[in-house]
């Protein structure tokens, strides 16, 4: 049976709760016709790179899904007819992940702690040399007055 990764945005607006029975429905038409639901994640309400139908946010959900294609078309399908259902994406994988997705492992442990080894120690910064080019700014007061001028023959 093949493997599919299957993602969708819901509306911001509606509670997460929804959204949880948006998901378990759309595990029933999977499960109904001979699928396998193997796993679902709650990506939480994220900021979109876009407006879509005036939605700013967008909850999403990841689905991991073994089934056959007419079961995947038939989710699908009621996917788009369901107004609280922005975008979502289909894509066959040759095998589903184990464990968590990319998206909810922490940064830290997706890239290994990486970036702080690259950077290394800055110290006190001292590689910005002296930074006497720019003088003594001195108080407020003995700068001179930056007023507009009247212009000649304004009156």
């Amino acid at each position: 049976m093949p493997s599919y990764e299957c993602v969708f945005i819901a509306r911001q607006d509606i509670p997460s709760a929804q959204v949880e029975t948006l998901t378990e429905a759309f595990s029933n038409v999977i499960s109904e016709n001979g699928g396998k639901v193997e796993k679902t994640e709650y990506w939480g309400l994220k900021s979109l790179a876009y407006r879509i139908k005036k939605n700013r946010k967008g909850h999403y959900v990841l689905m991991n899904v073994a089934a056959a294609p007419a079961a995947l078309t038939e989710m699908e399908r009621q996917m788009r007819i369901n107004d609280d259902i922005l975008r979502l994406l289909t894509i066959r994988v040759d095998e589903l992940e184990e464990g968590p997705s990319a998206m909810m492992q922490s940064r830290a442990s997706r890239d290994g702690g990486r970036r702080d080894r690259d950077r290394g120690d800055r110290g006190d910064r001292g590689d910005r040399g002296d930074r006497g080019d720019r003088g003594d700014r001195g108080d407020r007061g003995d700068r001179p007055s930056r007023e507009r001028a009247e212009p000649e023959g304004a009156n």
